[in-house]
């Protein structure tokens, strides 16, 4: 059978890093990550005060996995900003803007440097980036081989990639409308590129119409089809239908349990292409209810949403 290892990082949570009563309430409403916010959600003259708040939040007891968007690698603070936050209390940074497989090389060479001066796991910090502006998708490749050079300290260390829509569209002039269709090629890219690296699947864009929820909703739905493993989220309200979006169902469950049981039975009288309810199953059928089931236990050992 295939191995059924799977993700369960469903809904990554932001919250401007300066705002101390947002990031408290984040870190409590069931996200399976937060990411506190160096970069667009604090002003410039707000930013060097606020890593320490940061660092101040994710020292405290949590039940929600902890991340730092950091500034762009670019901009003048992506240093100040590393330098500051990378610590026990942190599971990961979000880098912003990377356009080049030179950019996650960087960051993670300084990453490993500072786990290792700092008496951390190296490697230990997950690197996760975000791809959202023209330059990023058209080197899109090349980005994510960088995570496989084996001369690279903690190579892998980026597990997911993530996808900023908003940032993308206004790079290129493209309108960003409410039914994304604009979005599925660069979609299926991200997709696609994940798979093809190694990688886990990636994790969809932020919903900008906070006002209609029935279109989040189809919007989560259509990335859950699409083979996203989750979405950022930009409200609190979203993380309630994003990890229900993302969470099997118990029919589907059921449903996986039967597929499973019944190719193992005719596997073991020598077939490998059977019926259940009516639909053929053969390996690849097998091997995404194996992942359906992978997901389900891994989903009920996190704290309820």
């Amino acid at each position: 059978m295939a191995k059924t290892d799977v993700a369960v990082l469903r809904s990554f949570l932001f919250a401007p890093g300066n705002h101390s009563r947002r990031v408290e309430k984040a870190l409590a409403l069931g996200a399976d990550a937060v990411i506190l916010d160096l970069e667009d959600a604090v002003a410039v003259a707000e930013k060097p005060a606020t890593r320490k708040t940061i660092v101040e939040a994710l020292s405290r007891p949590r039940q929600c996995k902890g991340y730092v968007r950091v500034n762009a690698i670019g901009t003048p603070w992506c240093l100040g900003d590393l330098m500051e936050v990378v610590g026990p209390g942190v599971d990961g940074i979000v880098l912003p803007k990377v356009e080049s497989a030179a950019d996650l090389r960087t960051i993670d060479w300084l990453l490993a440097n500072l786990e290792r001066e700092r008496g951390l796991p190296v490697g230990g910090i997950d690197l996760m980036p975000i791809i959202e502006t023209a330059a990023g998708f058209s080197r899109l490749d090349r980005i994510l081989a960088a995570r496989t050079l084996k001369d690279t300290p903690g190579a892998w260390r980026v597990k997911r990639i993530s996808f900023g829509a908003g940032d993308f569209t206004n790079d290129v002039g493209m309108t960003w409308t409410p039914g994304e269709e604009e979005l599925s090629e660069l979609r299926v890219r991200l997709i696609v590129a994940s798979r093809a690296a190694g990688l886990e699947p990636p994790i969809d864009t932020v919903w900008i119409h906070l006002q209609d929820a029935a279109a989040l909703r189809r919007s989560v739905e259509r990335s859950l089809r699409m083979g996203f493993q989750g979405r950022l989220c930009i409200h609190p309200d979203q993380v309630t239908v994003v990890n229900e979006v993302f969470t099997p169902t118990g029919a589907e469950v059921e449903r996986a349990q039967r597929i499973v049981k019944a190719f193992e039975e005719a596997e073991s009288a020598g077939l490998a292409a059977i019926q259940v309810d009516g639909v053929f199953v053969d390996y690849p059928i097998v091997y995404r209810a194996q992942r359906t089931l992978a997901a389900s236990a891994a989903i009920r050992k996190l704290k309820p949403a």
